[in-house]
């Protein structure tokens, strides 16, 4: 029986590294999205503060580059036929991801200038081979999140709770 060298790696990374055009999926045993809206809440709350501590008034954009960090807690990753599964942390990535799909709508529904705005999409979506797909390719999901993305109704009635949480 061949042995199997199991390798773990911890990094910490912005949520720029995690997401920026990185495919992850999730395996048949993770639970489902269970989030709230008060756990939504409660992290953009805990990320306002940490920003708050640093942030003054008269900082160029720049210096927000060296504003302490925000521990998100860990990521568990397997590779799994070529693949980012996530084992642990993928109630994280959802929201994160919900909140820049947010954030994207918001910036340009504030008539913030082109140059001006931070894009997220490659946080969210990425192409390869001409074809658009989430980072987080949740086969269940697609609709309701193409639906967010495209800032579009989505009718949620014979959907799941999961997915009516997201």
């Amino acid at each position: 029986m061949e042995q199997q060298n199991n390798v773990i790696q911890a990094k910490v990374k912005s949520v720029r590294e995690v997401l920026d055009k990185i495919k992850y999926t999730l395996d048949f045993f993770q639970r489902e999205y269970r989030w709230e809206r008060k756990h939504m809440e409660s992290l953009i709350n805990d990320l306002t503060s940490k920003f708050l501590e640093n942030y003054n008034e008269s900082d160029e954009r720049e210096k927000v580059a060296n504003y302490s960090q925000y521990y998100l807690g860990s990521i568990i990753l397997s590779l799994k036929e070529g693949k980012n599964s996530i084992i642990d942390g993928q109630q994280r990535l959802t929201s994160l991801t919900l909140l820049l799909i947010y954030l994207r709508h918001l910036q340009r529904g504030m008539g913030i200038s082109e140059e001006k705005i931070v894009n997220v999409d490659n946080l969210i979506v990425s192409v390869r081979y001409g074809k658009k797909s989430f980072n987080l390719e949740v086969e269940e999901r697609e609709k309701c999140i193409e639906a967010l993305y495209n800032n579009k109704e989505f009718n949620n009635r014979e959907e799941s709770e999961p997915i009516s949480n997201i």
